[in-house]
């Protein structure tokens, strides 16, 4: 026998289940286009699909773990904004996976080697920019 609790209604399309990262994307998102630090509320209320107020309190207390959004006491509650953009929460991610490894050569060796060409390229270019940027610094001070 089905279980019903899980079945979607006749007519309705089944709920796709989204992960942890895609939520956390979601949430900094609204923030990001906010007019200035807002709440939990505000931000239930613009996010796509039915999430709970706790949900959307527990993402954005992982946020604010990861240093990607800040927040400041208003009365009993938070107001929150972002501190990071998709692209910096997605470098937060690789960073922790790549501070979680042992190896941190053997992972950024396989890294690189798995890099399309076109992407290497951008890795050079974005590290040579990189090192010539404090060098540049230095001879200010």
């Amino acid at each position: 026998m089905a279980d019903e609790r899980h079945a979607p209604a006749s007519g309705d399309a089944p709920t796709r289940r989204r992960g942890q990262g895609e939520l956390e994307a979601q949430v900094l998102a609204v923030l990001q286009r906010a007019p200035g630090p807002a709440t939990a509320g505000w931000v239930q209320e613009r996010i796509d699909g039915d999430l709970a107020y706790t949900t959307v309190m527990t993402i954005l207390s992982r946020l604010h773990a990861k240093n990607a959004v800040s927040r400041s006491r208003s009365g009993r509650s938070y107001l929150w904004q972002a501190s990071a953009d998709a692209a910096g929460l997605a470098a937060l991610r690789m960073r922790r996976m790549l501070d979680g490894e042992a190896d941190r050569d053997a992972v950024l060796a396989s890294f690189v080697t798995a890099l399309l060409p076109h992407d290497e390229e951008l890795l050079r270019a974005l590290l040579d920019a990189a090192s010539v940027e404090p060098a540049a610094a230095d001879r200010e001070s």
